[in-house]
């Protein structure tokens, strides 16, 4: 061989070398860079006009890595988080537990906020479901897996939007609402489900007409604000209707029972098997 095609053989051979140990450095660069899509899920704040009226409402968008379609979460809150800051309903109930859990929270949870002095009839209905069909187109969400949930005035409300739109919720999870007034305070006598009001057996009439959707309900045995017969009755109308109901009564809580309600493990899995 001669001098010369040894030199190139070798040139080439160097090459090679250095070409193989640059992509093995390569490698080793892209395996020890964090994977893409894998930061935890966030809360966006949304607007809208319903009935000539401007409404602020927060969505939890969850981690990239997610798969979409999205099961979708509606909850609805209670008298406290009443207002036009389009905060407040986002921290009591559903987004504590959802913010604490944003990394591997795998739905899209849309947190509407009804006006000072409102329950979730009527317009404030009317606009809780227009946010949910706004959260669902934007960010993928799917119909098919779309449950509602609601504590205190929004229970009340899960069980009214549940009437309003039967065939829209694959499950429901009313936490210490009810149907009637609660008949603990003279200022709660108008809190009641309007749909079901007149009829001569509420709980029956709603039960009736909803036994269709999978119910979780809970309650606190101690609710000295909205009773647990409340709950107790819906449950076995339902059951008597022949629904796939469960319930949960926390013997140790008072009116907060949704702190306890959102950290029970079996929920979610429940929840997101089903569909419509």
């Amino acid at each position: 061989m001669s001098n010369v095609s040894h030199s190139l053989t070798r040139r080439r051979l160097l090459r090679g070398l250095a070409l193989a140990g640059g992509a093995a450095v390569l490698q080793g660069c892209v395996s020890a860079l964090p994977a893409t899509g894998t930061t935890a899920g966030r809360f966006v704040r949304r607007e809208l006009t319903s009935n000539g009226r401007r409404y602020a409402y927060q969505v939890f968008v969850p981690a990239a890595q997610v798969p979409r379609p999205l099961p979708v979460v509606l909850f609805l809150h209670g008298s406290g988080e009443r207002g036009d800051d389009g905060e407040k309903q986002i921290h009591a109930g559903l987004g504590p537990y959802v913010r604490a859990h944003a990394a591997d929270f795998p739905a899209l949870v849309v947190f509407p906020q009804s006006p000072d002095g409102e329950s979730w009839e009527g317009d404030t209905a009317t606009m809780a479901l227009a946010t949910l069909d706004a959260a669902t187109a934007e960010f993928d969400g799917d119909r098919s897996r779309t449950s509602l949930t609601g504590m205190s005035r929004g229970g009340y409300g899960t069980w009214s939007l549940a009437l309003r739109e039967p065939t829209r919720f694959a499950a429901l999870v009313p936490v210490c609402g009810g149907i009637t007034p609660p008949g603990s305070r003279p200022d709660l006598d108008t809190l009641f489900v309007e749909s079901t009001h007149a009829a001569r057996d509420p709980f029956a009439e709603a039960a009736r007409r909803l036994r269709d959707i999978p119910s979780w309900i809970f309650h606190g045995a101690l609710d000295d604000v909205v009773p647990p017969e409340q709950s107790r009755r819906m449950h076995a109308a339902l059951r008597d209707a022949g629904a796939d109901v469960r319930y949960t009564e926390f013997p140790d809580a008072n009116h907060n029972s949704w702190d306890a309600a959102y950290r029970t493990e079996a929920l979610w899995p429940w929840l997101f098997a089903q569909k419509r």
